[in-house]
Protein backbone atom coordinates (compact mmCIF):
# COMPACT_ATOMS: atom_id res chain seq x y z
CA UNK A 1 0.00 0.00 0.00
CA UNK A 2 1.33 3.43 -0.97
CA UNK A 3 1.71 5.72 2.00
CA UNK A 4 -0.27 9.01 1.69
CA UNK A 5 1.93 11.90 0.58
CA UNK A 6 1.00 14.11 3.53
CA UNK A 7 2.26 11.44 5.94
CA UNK A 8 5.64 11.28 4.21
CA UNK A 9 5.92 15.07 4.15
CA UNK A 10 4.95 15.22 7.81
CA UNK A 11 7.66 12.74 8.73
CA UNK A 12 10.29 14.64 6.75
CA UNK A 13 9.19 17.88 8.40
CA UNK A 14 9.39 16.37 11.87
CA UNK A 15 12.84 14.96 11.11
CA UNK A 16 14.07 18.33 9.83
CA UNK A 17 12.60 20.16 12.79
CA UNK A 18 14.18 17.66 15.17
CA UNK A 19 17.56 18.09 13.45
CA UNK A 20 17.25 21.87 13.78
CA UNK A 21 16.45 21.64 17.49
CA UNK A 22 19.27 19.17 18.07
CA UNK A 23 21.74 21.46 16.30
CA UNK A 24 20.56 24.48 18.28
CA UNK A 25 20.74 22.58 21.58
CA UNK A 26 24.18 21.19 20.79
CA UNK A 27 25.60 24.61 19.90
CA UNK A 28 24.04 26.16 22.99
CA UNK A 29 25.50 23.52 25.33
CA UNK A 30 28.97 23.87 23.79
CA UNK A 31 28.92 27.57 24.59
CA UNK A 32 27.81 26.92 28.16
CA UNK A 33 30.51 24.28 28.71
CA UNK A 34 33.15 26.91 28.02
CA UNK A 35 31.77 28.98 30.91
CA UNK A 36 32.29 26.18 33.44
CA UNK A 37 35.69 24.59 32.68
CA UNK A 38 36.47 24.09 36.36
CA UNK A 39 34.59 23.83 39.64
CA UNK A 40 35.45 27.34 40.86
CA UNK A 41 34.09 28.96 37.70
CA UNK A 42 30.96 26.80 37.85
CA UNK A 43 30.29 27.68 41.48
CA UNK A 44 30.45 31.37 40.63
CA UNK A 45 28.17 30.95 37.61
CA UNK A 46 25.75 28.82 39.60
CA UNK A 47 25.47 31.56 42.25
CA UNK A 48 24.77 34.13 39.53
CA UNK A 49 22.05 32.00 37.94
CA UNK A 50 20.45 31.17 41.28
CA UNK A 51 20.19 34.82 42.27
CA UNK A 52 18.98 35.65 38.76
CA UNK A 53 16.15 33.10 38.95
CA UNK A 54 15.04 34.33 42.35
CA UNK A 55 15.37 38.01 41.42
CA UNK A 56 13.43 37.69 38.17
CA UNK A 57 10.79 35.63 39.98
CA UNK A 58 10.36 38.38 42.57
CA UNK A 59 11.83 36.23 45.35
CA UNK A 60 15.10 38.06 46.06
CA UNK A 61 15.92 38.66 48.77
CA UNK A 62 14.09 35.56 49.93
CA UNK A 63 10.76 36.66 51.42
CA UNK A 64 9.83 36.24 55.05
CA UNK A 65 8.45 32.80 55.72
CA UNK A 66 5.15 33.48 57.43
CA UNK A 67 3.33 30.80 59.49
CA UNK A 68 2.06 27.91 57.37
CA UNK A 69 -0.99 27.30 59.58
CA UNK A 70 -1.38 23.78 58.15
CA UNK A 71 -4.67 21.91 58.30
CA UNK A 72 -4.52 18.11 57.91
CA UNK A 73 -7.71 16.06 57.79
CA UNK A 74 -9.61 13.12 56.29
CA UNK A 75 -7.17 10.31 57.05
CA UNK A 76 -7.71 7.11 55.04
CA UNK A 77 -5.71 3.95 55.72
CA UNK A 78 -4.94 1.59 52.84
CA UNK A 79 -3.04 -1.30 54.35
CA UNK A 80 0.65 -0.34 54.37
CA UNK A 81 0.08 3.39 53.92
CA UNK A 82 -2.30 6.23 54.71
CA UNK A 83 -3.42 9.40 52.90
CA UNK A 84 -4.48 12.73 54.37
CA UNK A 85 -5.81 15.94 52.84
CA UNK A 86 -3.78 19.07 53.48
CA UNK A 87 -3.75 22.82 52.98
CA UNK A 88 -1.40 25.50 54.27
CA UNK A 89 -0.67 29.18 53.63
CA UNK A 90 2.40 29.87 51.50
CA UNK A 91 1.76 33.57 52.11
CA UNK A 92 -1.07 35.00 54.23
CA UNK A 93 -4.33 34.32 52.43
CA UNK A 94 -2.93 32.07 49.69
CA UNK A 95 -3.38 28.35 50.23
CA UNK A 96 -1.49 25.35 48.89
CA UNK A 97 -3.76 22.27 48.73
CA UNK A 98 -2.32 18.77 48.60
CA UNK A 99 -2.29 15.19 49.80
CA UNK A 100 0.13 13.61 52.23
CA UNK A 101 0.97 9.90 51.86
CA UNK A 102 2.96 8.06 54.54
CA UNK A 103 3.89 4.50 55.56
CA UNK A 104 2.10 2.49 58.23
CA UNK A 105 3.34 2.09 60.82
CA UNK A 106 5.19 5.40 60.68
CA UNK A 107 8.94 4.98 61.33
CA UNK A 108 10.69 7.22 63.85
CA UNK A 109 12.77 8.83 61.08
CA UNK A 110 11.14 9.31 57.68
CA UNK A 111 12.54 10.57 54.34
CA UNK A 112 10.34 12.97 52.40
CA UNK A 113 9.57 13.28 48.68
CA UNK A 114 7.83 16.26 47.08
CA UNK A 115 5.75 15.41 44.01
CA UNK A 116 4.67 18.47 42.00
CA UNK A 117 2.44 17.54 39.07
CA UNK A 118 2.59 18.59 35.44
CA UNK A 119 0.00 19.88 32.99
CA UNK A 120 -2.14 16.78 33.11
CA UNK A 121 -5.91 17.07 33.15
CA UNK A 122 -6.53 15.79 36.68
CA UNK A 123 -3.46 17.34 38.29
CA UNK A 124 -2.65 15.73 41.62
CA UNK A 125 -5.71 13.50 41.25
CA UNK A 126 -4.17 11.71 38.23
CA UNK A 127 -3.97 7.93 38.81
CA UNK A 128 -0.30 8.00 37.71
CA UNK A 129 0.55 10.48 40.45
CA UNK A 130 -1.49 8.58 43.03
CA UNK A 131 0.41 5.39 42.18
CA UNK A 132 3.69 7.29 42.40
CA UNK A 133 2.89 8.73 45.83
CA UNK A 134 1.34 5.54 47.24
CA UNK A 135 4.31 3.40 46.21
CA UNK A 136 6.81 5.85 47.67
CA UNK A 137 4.85 5.75 50.94
CA UNK A 138 4.78 1.95 50.90
CA UNK A 139 8.58 1.80 50.66
CA UNK A 140 9.00 4.08 53.63
CA UNK A 141 8.80 7.81 52.87
CA UNK A 142 6.44 10.73 53.19
CA UNK A 143 5.14 11.68 49.74
CA UNK A 144 3.48 15.05 49.31
CA UNK A 145 1.52 15.93 46.17
CA UNK A 146 0.31 19.50 45.73
CA UNK A 147 -1.62 21.53 43.19
CA UNK A 148 -0.23 23.76 40.49
CA UNK A 149 -1.85 27.17 40.83
CA UNK A 150 -5.20 27.18 39.08
CA UNK A 151 -5.61 23.39 39.28
CA UNK A 152 -8.17 21.51 41.36
CA UNK A 153 -8.42 23.09 44.84
CA UNK A 154 -5.92 25.85 44.02
CA UNK A 155 -8.55 27.99 42.33
CA UNK A 156 -7.89 31.31 44.04
CA UNK A 157 -6.01 32.33 40.92
CA UNK A 158 -5.93 31.30 37.25
CA UNK A 159 -3.11 29.08 36.04
CA UNK A 160 -2.14 31.45 33.22
CA UNK A 161 -1.63 34.50 35.41
CA UNK A 162 1.66 36.36 34.74
CA UNK A 163 3.15 35.46 38.12
CA UNK A 164 2.41 31.74 38.01
CA UNK A 165 6.13 30.86 37.97
CA UNK A 166 6.77 32.90 41.11
CA UNK A 167 3.76 31.41 42.88
CA UNK A 168 4.70 27.83 42.06
CA UNK A 169 8.36 28.20 42.98
CA UNK A 170 7.45 29.80 46.29
CA UNK A 171 4.76 27.16 46.90
CA UNK A 172 7.38 24.44 46.35
CA UNK A 173 9.75 26.08 48.83
CA UNK A 174 6.94 26.29 51.37
CA UNK A 175 5.83 22.72 50.59
CA UNK A 176 9.32 21.67 51.59
CA UNK A 177 8.97 23.69 54.80
CA UNK A 178 5.71 21.89 55.50
CA UNK A 179 7.15 18.43 54.77
CA UNK A 180 10.17 19.05 57.00
CA UNK A 181 7.83 19.98 59.86
CA UNK A 182 6.20 16.52 59.82
CA UNK A 183 6.88 14.08 62.67
CA UNK A 184 10.23 12.35 62.18
CA UNK A 185 10.96 14.05 58.84
CA UNK A 186 14.61 13.49 57.92
CA UNK A 187 16.23 16.66 56.49
CA UNK A 188 19.16 14.63 55.16
CA UNK A 189 16.88 12.59 52.85
CA UNK A 190 14.70 14.90 50.76
CA UNK A 191 13.56 13.89 47.29
CA UNK A 192 11.61 15.68 44.57
CA UNK A 193 10.15 14.41 41.31
CA UNK A 194 7.63 15.51 38.73
CA UNK A 195 6.85 14.98 35.07
CA UNK A 196 6.55 17.65 32.39
CA UNK A 197 5.73 20.91 34.19
CA UNK A 198 6.26 19.03 37.44
CA UNK A 199 9.76 18.28 36.17
CA UNK A 200 10.32 22.02 35.72
CA UNK A 201 9.22 22.62 39.29
CA UNK A 202 11.56 19.84 40.44
CA UNK A 203 14.78 21.17 38.97
CA UNK A 204 13.89 24.81 39.63
CA UNK A 205 13.33 24.04 43.31
CA UNK A 206 16.59 22.08 43.55
CA UNK A 207 18.46 24.93 41.82
CA UNK A 208 17.44 27.48 44.46
CA UNK A 209 17.02 25.29 47.56
CA UNK A 210 19.91 23.08 48.68
CA UNK A 211 17.67 21.25 51.15
CA UNK A 212 16.57 19.01 48.26
CA UNK A 213 19.03 16.10 48.28
CA UNK A 214 17.77 13.81 45.45
CA UNK A 215 15.83 14.68 42.28
CA UNK A 216 14.19 12.93 39.34
CA UNK A 217 12.82 15.32 36.69
CA UNK A 218 10.82 13.26 34.19
CA UNK A 219 10.23 14.06 30.47
CA UNK A 220 11.28 17.68 30.83
CA UNK A 221 15.00 18.56 30.86
CA UNK A 222 15.93 20.03 27.46
CA UNK A 223 18.55 22.38 26.05
CA UNK A 224 16.17 23.95 23.51
CA UNK A 225 12.72 23.92 25.15
CA UNK A 226 11.97 26.06 28.20
CA UNK A 227 8.43 24.85 28.88
CA UNK A 228 5.24 25.48 26.98
CA UNK A 229 3.35 27.29 29.72
CA UNK A 230 3.49 30.71 31.33
CA UNK A 231 4.09 28.98 34.67
CA UNK A 232 7.45 27.74 33.33
CA UNK A 233 8.72 30.48 31.04
CA UNK A 234 6.37 33.42 31.58
CA UNK A 235 8.90 35.20 33.78
CA UNK A 236 12.26 35.53 31.97
CA UNK A 237 14.36 33.62 34.50
CA UNK A 238 16.56 32.11 31.79
CA UNK A 239 18.26 35.43 31.05
CA UNK A 240 19.39 38.07 33.50
CA UNK A 241 22.29 40.16 34.75
CA UNK A 242 25.48 38.32 33.80
CA UNK A 243 23.93 35.13 32.46
CA UNK A 244 21.88 33.44 29.76
CA UNK A 245 20.97 29.82 30.40
CA UNK A 246 18.64 26.92 29.60
CA UNK A 247 16.90 24.17 31.52
CA UNK A 248 19.76 21.70 31.14
CA UNK A 249 22.15 24.06 32.89
CA UNK A 250 19.58 24.87 35.57
CA UNK A 251 19.11 21.15 36.19
CA UNK A 252 22.91 20.80 36.36
CA UNK A 253 22.87 23.17 39.33
CA UNK A 254 21.66 20.19 41.38
CA UNK A 255 25.17 18.71 41.19
CA UNK A 256 26.63 16.96 43.12
CA UNK A 257 23.31 15.85 44.65
CA UNK A 258 21.99 12.63 43.05
CA UNK A 259 19.76 13.15 40.01
CA UNK A 260 17.94 10.84 37.62
CA UNK A 261 16.87 12.07 34.18
CA UNK A 262 14.02 10.24 32.46
CA UNK A 263 13.39 10.90 28.77
CA UNK A 264 11.41 9.58 25.81
CA UNK A 265 11.70 9.57 22.03
CA UNK A 266 8.60 11.60 21.24
CA UNK A 267 9.01 14.95 22.94
CA UNK A 268 11.72 17.58 23.55
CA UNK A 269 13.72 15.11 25.67
CA UNK A 270 14.37 12.87 22.65
CA UNK A 271 18.06 13.89 22.44
CA UNK A 272 18.72 13.81 26.16
CA UNK A 273 21.00 10.73 26.13
CA UNK A 274 23.38 12.40 23.65
CA UNK A 275 22.96 16.10 24.48
CA UNK A 276 21.76 17.11 27.93
CA UNK A 277 22.96 14.06 29.83
CA UNK A 278 26.64 14.28 28.74
CA UNK A 279 26.52 18.04 29.38
CA UNK A 280 25.29 17.46 32.92
CA UNK A 281 27.80 14.66 33.46
CA UNK A 282 30.51 17.27 32.96
CA UNK A 283 29.13 19.37 35.82
CA UNK A 284 28.85 16.37 38.10
CA UNK A 285 32.41 15.45 37.16
CA UNK A 286 33.60 18.81 38.50
CA UNK A 287 32.74 17.44 41.95
CA UNK A 288 34.04 13.94 41.33
CA UNK A 289 30.40 12.85 41.41
CA UNK A 290 29.84 11.47 37.90
CA UNK A 291 28.24 8.40 39.49
CA UNK A 292 25.55 10.56 41.10
CA UNK A 293 23.73 11.33 37.85
CA UNK A 294 21.87 8.68 35.85
CA UNK A 295 19.76 8.65 32.71
CA UNK A 296 16.87 6.40 31.67
CA UNK A 297 15.59 6.69 28.10
CA UNK A 298 12.44 5.10 26.67
CA UNK A 299 12.38 5.60 22.87
CA UNK A 300 8.79 4.62 22.10
CA UNK A 301 6.67 6.07 24.87
CA UNK A 302 4.47 9.11 25.26
CA UNK A 303 4.68 12.15 27.48
CA UNK A 304 3.36 11.04 30.86
CA UNK A 305 4.42 9.62 34.23
CA UNK A 306 3.38 6.04 33.51
CA UNK A 307 4.63 2.77 35.03
CA UNK A 308 7.77 2.47 32.90
CA UNK A 309 8.87 5.93 33.99
CA UNK A 310 7.97 5.45 37.63
CA UNK A 311 9.97 2.21 37.93
CA UNK A 312 13.46 3.74 37.54
CA UNK A 313 12.44 6.62 39.81
CA UNK A 314 11.42 4.20 42.57
CA UNK A 315 14.72 2.36 42.27
CA UNK A 316 16.70 5.61 42.28
CA UNK A 317 14.93 6.97 45.34
CA UNK A 318 15.21 3.62 47.10
CA UNK A 319 18.97 3.70 46.53
CA UNK A 320 19.65 7.30 47.55
CA UNK A 321 16.98 7.74 50.23
CA UNK A 322 17.69 4.28 51.65
CA UNK A 323 14.15 2.94 51.33
CA UNK A 324 13.03 -0.66 51.86
CA UNK A 325 11.59 -2.20 48.70
CA UNK A 326 10.82 -5.67 50.05
CA UNK A 327 7.28 -6.73 49.25
CA UNK A 328 6.80 -3.85 46.81
CA UNK A 329 9.48 -4.46 44.17
CA UNK A 330 9.02 -7.77 42.40
CA UNK A 331 11.80 -10.20 41.55
CA UNK A 332 11.58 -9.27 37.85
CA UNK A 333 12.19 -5.59 38.64
CA UNK A 334 8.57 -4.48 38.27
CA UNK A 335 6.71 -2.72 41.05
CA UNK A 336 3.56 -3.99 42.72
CA UNK A 337 0.62 -1.61 42.49
CA UNK A 338 -1.98 -3.99 43.87
CA UNK A 339 -1.49 -2.41 47.29
CA UNK A 340 -2.27 1.07 45.94
CA UNK A 341 -5.75 2.57 46.05
CA UNK A 342 -6.73 5.13 43.39
CA UNK A 343 -9.08 7.56 45.11
CA UNK A 344 -11.63 10.01 43.76
CA UNK A 345 -11.01 13.73 43.61
CA UNK A 346 -13.85 14.20 46.07
CA UNK A 347 -12.12 12.02 48.66
CA UNK A 348 -8.81 13.83 48.10
CA UNK A 349 -10.20 17.38 48.19
CA UNK A 350 -8.45 19.72 50.58
CA UNK A 351 -11.52 21.92 51.00
CA UNK A 352 -14.97 20.56 51.78
CA UNK A 353 -18.02 21.38 53.88
CA UNK A 354 -16.26 20.34 57.07
CA UNK A 355 -12.97 22.04 56.16
CA UNK A 356 -13.87 25.04 53.97
CA UNK A 357 -11.32 27.45 52.57
CA UNK A 358 -10.53 29.93 55.37
CA UNK A 359 -12.29 33.28 55.42
CA UNK A 360 -9.04 35.23 54.92
CA UNK A 361 -8.44 33.63 51.50
CA UNK A 362 -7.52 36.02 48.72
CA UNK A 363 -9.64 35.57 45.62
CA UNK A 364 -8.95 36.36 41.99
CA UNK A 365 -5.84 37.12 39.96
CA UNK A 366 -5.62 40.77 40.95
CA UNK A 367 -5.71 40.12 44.69
CA UNK A 368 -3.27 37.21 44.64
CA UNK A 369 -0.86 38.90 42.22
CA UNK A 370 -0.85 42.04 44.39
CA UNK A 371 0.15 39.91 47.38
CA UNK A 372 3.00 38.27 45.45
CA UNK A 373 4.20 41.60 44.02
CA UNK A 374 4.91 42.64 47.60
CA UNK A 375 7.44 39.82 48.02
CA UNK A 376 11.18 39.65 47.46
CA UNK A 377 12.58 41.82 44.72
CA UNK A 378 9.43 43.94 44.50
CA UNK A 379 9.30 44.61 48.23
CA UNK A 380 10.21 48.22 49.02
Amino acid sequence: MVQPRYTIVDKVYKWALGFRFRTYGEQNLKKLLKLAPAREAWEARKATIRQGILSTAGLWPLPEKTPLNPVVHGRREHGAYAVENVFFESIPGFFVPGNLYFPLPLPKIVPIVLLPHGHFKLGRFEPDLQHLAATIARIGAYAFTYDMVGYNDSNQVSHDNPRAFQMQLWNSIRALDFALSLPGADPSRVGASGASGGGTQTFMLAAVDDRVTVTAPVVMVSSFFFGGCICESGMPVHKGAGYKTNNAEIAAMTAPRPQLLVSIGHDWTRFQPVLEYPFMQHHYGLYGAADKIEQFHIPDEKHDYGPSKRAPVFSFFAKHLRLATSGVKNADGTWDVAGNVVETGEAMASFNSVHPRPANALQGDDAVIAAFVSLGKDKK
